[in-house]
C-alpha cells in the first residue's frame, strides 16, 4: 500500500484548518486516513509556533519506511530541518501568457503611434 503524508482540510467556510495525516494514496483528500501526525492552521501569523505542529519523530519513522510527503508537507518538513531543501526553479512562472503578450504589443503600438506623427 502506497502511503502519503498530506493535508486533510477541516474548518468552516473561509476558516481553513488542516490536519497533517498519513493516508493511503488512493483515498480522497478529506477521506479515511491511517494516522494523524500534526496540524496546520493557516489563519495564524507566519511567525507563530502553533501554525505548524508535527509529530516529528513519527514522521521520520514513516519517511524511512517509504511514505511520500506531498509538496506542501515537504515544505513544512524542510522548514523544520527534517528534509534537505530542494532548489525550485519554474522559469515559466514569470512569463506572461498569450493574451497578456498580445495586450502588451497593442499597448506598445498605440504608444509608438503618436510619437511617429
Amino acid at each position: 500500500m502506497a502511503t502519503k503524508i498530506r493535508l486533510a482540510r477541516g474548518g468552516s467556510k473561509k476558516r481553513p484548518h488542516y490536519s497533517i495525516v498519513l493516508a493511503d494514496s488512493r483515498m480522497p483528500r478529506d477521506g479515511r486516513f491511517l494516522e494523524k501526525l500534526g496540524v496546520y492552521d493557516p489563519m495564524l501569523a507566519k511567525d507563530n509556533e502553533n501554525r505548524v505542529v508535527m509529530n516529528i519523530d513519527r514522521i521520520k519513522e514513516l519517511l524511512a519506511t517509504g511514505a511520500q510527503p506531498t509538496d506542501r508537507v515537504t515544505r513544512f518538513l524542510e522548514a523544520a530541518g527534517i528534509l534537505a531543501k530542494n532548489a525550485r526553479n519554474n522559469p515559466k512562472a514569470a512569463v506572461p501568457g498569450k493574451q497578456m503578450t498580445e495586450r502588451a504589443a497593442k499597448k506598445a503600438a498605440r504608444a509608438a503611434a503618436p510619437a511617429e506623427e
